[in-house]
């Protein structure tokens, strides 16, 4: 946790055909051993789920189709160790190299980060909201990706309209 922060993040990503579909088939079989696996990772804090466990039944930019997720993690380092060490242990590198199968190539950005103060879980209005700000300004300490990320606001601004340290 950063200064009484943590990260939230979403991804989204339009399918080529319904989730129950015979085509994403393989895609939905993953999806459970996917967040079991984030879940255990050290950093992992929460994600938005349904009654069966996962965010397939949430809609997002009014759209009846399109998958999300959206979760929070200690620190982005925590968040970064977990992609990139179910990417290495081949978690999500099937997933990755057969992405093309099952979804649109996006063509803007369609991941966000943000911080949120410690046990605040974001919901999706404030999520697509991150996105959007992204997509229009670039990244920016409100809404920013891996590549160009921002460290947690200081504690001063943690809490707007009250005095630091009272």
């Amino acid at each position: 946790m950063s200064n009484g922060f943590q990260l939230a993040e979403l991804n989204v990503a339009q399918p080529l055909a319904p989730v129950d579909s015979p085509q994403l088939a393989d895609f939905s079989a993953q999806l459970d051993s996917v967040n079991t696996a984030a879940e255990a990772a050290e950093g992992f804090v929460w994600r938005l789920q349904d009654e069966e466990g996962n965010a397939t039944s949430f809609r997002a930019f009014d759209s009846e189709t399109m998958l999300i997720n959206l979760s929070v993690w200690e620190s982005i380092e925590a968040l970064r160790a977990f992609v990139s060490g179910a990417v290495a242990e081949g978690l999500h590198k099937g997933v990755m190299r057969r992405r093309a199968e099952w979804f649109e190539r996006a063509a803007e950005e369609h991941l966000v980060l943000w911080w949120v103060s410690a046990g605040e879980w974001p919901d999706l209005y404030e999520a697509e909201r991150r996105l959007l700000l992204l997509r229009e300004r670039g990244p920016t300490p409100e809404a920013f990706t891996f590549r160009q990320s921002f460290a947690a606001p200081s504690a001063e601004v943690q809490q707007p309209g009250r005095a630091a340290g009272g």
